[in-house]
């Protein structure tokens, strides 16, 4: 299986002072899932948690909902032309009553590590039915404090980040600021696809009781993610996108971008934040 890490030669230019010497990489691969047996998507990734992956991403396209739908997730052997197994390759097996989406020439999806989801025929082809709606009852609720304070456990957590600088992280947190579970990826969608999948291994679906926080930004497509596992607050230490805070109004998501120290904005789902509080403290 590929290494989280690789090493390369690098030539350093310090003051002046010119040094050749090895450097830590995040390694990054492609991963190919294939859904009963037939090609679905290429997904540019750091290798680990791959069969996760693939499950939280077939959640973010409506194809799984609890850990009934999924029968096994197994790499394909002689992935390669000489027959050996590359694991980069996964078939995910459903169950006989899960639905199969259409997988056609413009329904098939490649995502990169940067931009996400690729090659979709229009936005309403990305638009997914969510499978758990957001349904909190009674409504998660956390001070501003609260969050303030996730940032810096969320790059506490992130072991390989310190090792290259060169990973994304996402981190589920209870209502009480628990850290639930963290991964890391070279793209911000597989990070988050890893920490769904997981969920939905282990029966956790829908998600209605957490905090998904993301390093970078939250774009439409991590809004999507965590509408389609039931999450009910999505907080991004950078901006939102335009579609990500329409779809936070659309489904009731909770979207805080800009989080940083005791600073956020909150563009969507304000009653899940304790402004009041927050008010009162300044």
């Amino acid at each position: 299986m590929g290494r989280v890490t690789e090493r390369r030669k690098v030539i350093r230019i310090r003051d002046g002072a010119v040094t050749s010497r090895p450097d830590t990489l995040v390694a990054e691969e492609p991963l190919e899932i294939r859904l009963n047996g037939k090609p679905l998507a290429i997904t540019m990734r750091t290798p680990g948690d791959d069969f996760a992956l693939a499950a939280g991403f077939l959640v973010s396209e409506g194809v799984l909902a609890n850990a009934y739908d999924l029968q096994n997730i197994v790499y394909c052997a002689g992935a390669t032309v000489d027959g050996s197994n590359s694991y980069n390759v996964v078939d995910v097996r459903t169950a006989p009553d899960v639905v199969m989406p259409d997988i056609t020439l413009e329904r098939n999806v490649y995502t990169t590590s940067s931009c996400g989801l690729c090659g979709k025929a229009s936005l309403d082809a990305v638009r997914t039915t969510a499978r758990w709606p957001i349904a909190d009852t009674p409504p998660v609720r956390v001070e501003p404090s609260l969050l303030a304070g996730l940032p810096d456990r969320l790059r506490a957590a992130q072991r390989v980040f310190d090792r290259t600088g060169g990973l994304h992280a996402a981190a589920l947190f209870s209502e009480e600021g628990e850290l639930l579970d963290v991964r890391e990826d070279v793209g911000r969608h597989n990070a988050v696809d890893k920490l769904v999948g997981r969920a939905l291994q282990n029966g956790d679906l829908p998600l209605s009781r957490v905090i998904l926080l993301v390093s970078g930004r939250a774009s439409f497509e991590l809004a999507q993610k965590a509408v389609m596992a039931g999450i009910p607050l999505l907080a991004a230490v950078s901006a939102p996108s335009s579609l990500a805070v329409d779809l936070a109004l659309e489904t009731g998501l909770t979207l805080v971008g800009f989080l940083r120290g005791s600073n956020m904005n909150v563009y969507a789902g304000e009653d899940r934040i304790a402004l009041r509080a927050a008010a009162a403290q300044g």
